[in-house]
């Protein structure tokens, strides 16, 4: 029989400059923030979370950390090839935790781990608002007040992703890169 956990990742972008001038969407990550990815790309890895799909926010920041993270799980892999079906959407830049999820509803249930690479607080409120019942308390408290840059937040739940709902998710860690 296979295994029914479904995971999620919701992961903040890295650490990104402030350039005057330059339009929100088209920021760019950071020295720190590129620093950053790798090791949240290493740490996937090492905790054998491969995502069978990855849904990007547009921005530039959100792609590049997407890259940064793919390049650190492939290394962390042993240079094994890993090419995950990737959408880049702006549904996900502007989206609030409600319409995330709504995004995750819509997911084929043949995709067993996916990670949403956003922003803050939409990444933190959507881990808040899917906590539910077998959720780590300290990691609902922690995400409630929001999470810092390259944070990943790891969710489980038993049902097809069509019946995600708030609440009914079990919200297990909070890893920071730092």
């Amino acid at each position: 029989m296979t295994d029914p956990t479904r995971r999620l990742l919701l992961l903040r972008h890295a650490k990104a400059e402030h350039p005057q001038a330059v339009v929100d969407l088209q920021r760019p990550l950071a020295l720190a923030g590129r620093r950053q990815a790798g090791r949240v790309g290493a740490a996937l890895a090492a905790a054998e979370l491969l995502p069978d799909l990855v849904l990007c926010s547009s921005s530039l920041r959100t792609r590049q950390t997407w890259e940064l993270v793919r390049t650190g799980l492939v290394a962390g892999l042993g240079g094994r090839p890993f090419e995950p079906s990737v959408e880049v959407s702006d549904e996900v830049y502007a989206a609030g935790a409600h319409d995330v999820v709504a995004l995750l509803r819509a997911v084929p249930d043949e995709v067993r781990t996916v990670l949403v690479v956003g922003h803050e607080p939409t990444m933190s409120h959507a881990a808040s608002t899917l906590a539910g019942q077998g959720s780590d308390e300290a990691t609902v408290l922690r995400v409630r007040v929001g999470v810092p840059t390259a944070s990943w937040s790891l969710l489980e739940h038993d049902e097809a992703w069509a019946e995600l709902a708030p609440g009914g998710a079990r919200l297990l860690r909070l890893t920071t890169s730092d």
